[in-house]
């Protein structure tokens, strides 16, 4: 960069602003107008004023001796920076201040886990898998309720019994569903077989629980809808309530939603994006094709139907 030349610095949210060589991140801010906390005054002995970089790293100097010895104290990822101690050397680079009013302040300062590079929130190409537990609802209605929350305990531990066997995680339960990620330490195709291997042998493990206990001790068979999808995502641990909690968001996992309940419709227990399948290196043998629309994505989206139509649909299409 040449003597007193400036570039532009993005700061996403809030404002473009220019910086020269000499400058640091946070004095250009500062100069700018943007409120930008600094509790140690920019010397690098906190980490009140760092940024997660979006883009241009490649553009950022070099991490420095005091910003290391911050960073191995807090555990920082990578791609937050010290602005305190960070010059730009060229265009391209943008920014999100993580600690922007007391609220964060808090949040950052006195609720950040330990783990850092689960605090902030990473990129990472993952396969999103959700599951929801078919009539149940007629279950509900026919039982005592300590018996109904007695067999969706035995279900959700099956659940998370092959969920985690194939080295995926649960993210969250909403009623008879889970939603699950795998690929949090593998790659995407690895995590992608994972996925599918994990929703077969739930298939197989319901059937099993169907044949030996549900409908002996309650005269009641259960089935389930399987959505999976692949696509990048933003991880982090989003640290609410009483324990901090591993949020996984984006886009591809609205799709993964919405295959999971486009299994009612398309009559099948399983239902995988194109994308997710031609990750498959050994997929399964029968398969049909579909194409359907969901809410968001502007063309028709193709997707495998790798798993069986309802019993229940069928029994209901006698009885009408």
């Amino acid at each position: 960069m040449c003597q007193n030349m400036t570039v532009q610095v993005e700061f996403k949210g809030e404002k473009t602003v220019q910086i020269a060589e000499s400058q640091t991140l946070l004095e250009a801010s500062l100069a700018a107008g943007i409120p930008h906390y600094h509790a140690c005054g920019g010397k690098g002995e906190c980490t009140t004023c760092r940024v997660l970089v979006l883009q241009g790293a490649e553009q950022l100097s070099e991490i420095n001796s005091c910003e290391r010895m911050v960073r191995e104290v807090r555990k920082l990822p990578d791609n937050v920076r010290l602005a305190c101690q960070t010059n730009v050397k060229g265009e391209g680079v943008q920014v999100h201040r993580l600690i922007k009013d007391d609220t964060d302040r808090y949040i950052f300062l006195n609720g950040a886990p330990e783990d850092g590079s689960e605090a902030i929130g990473k990129r990472r190409k993952m396969a999103l898998f959700f599951i929801d537990i078919r009539n149940f609802t007629p279950f509900m209605e026919a039982n005592l309720p300590f018996d109904v929350i007695h067999i969706m305990r035995r279900i959700i531990t099956l659940f998370r019994n092959a969920i985690e066997h194939y080295g995926g995680k649960i993210i969250d339960t909403a009623g008879d569903g889970v939603y699950a990620v795998f690929g949090l330490d593998t790659n995407i195709k690895m995590a992608t077989e994972s996925a599918v291997f994990a929703g077969i042998k739930i298939l197989e493990d319901v059937k099993i629980f169907n044949n030996t206990y549900m409908r002996a001790y309650f005269n009641h068979f259960f089935e389930v809808g399987i959505g999976v999808h692949v696509g990048q995502v933003i991880y982090g641990n989003v640290g609410i309530g009483l324990n901090n909690s591993l949020s996984v968001m984006g886009f591809p996992v609205n799709v993964a939603a919405r295959l999971q309940a486009a299994t009612k419709e398309l009559n099948n227990s399983f239902v995988i994006s194109e994308a997710a399948y031609g990750m498959l290196r050994n997929p399964p043998y029968s398969v049909r094709t579909a194409k359907i629309n969901l809410k968001g994505v502007s063309n028709a989206f193709e997707v495998m139907l790798i798993g069986k139509p309802y019993e229940y649909a069928a029994a209901a299409a006698k009885v009408e």
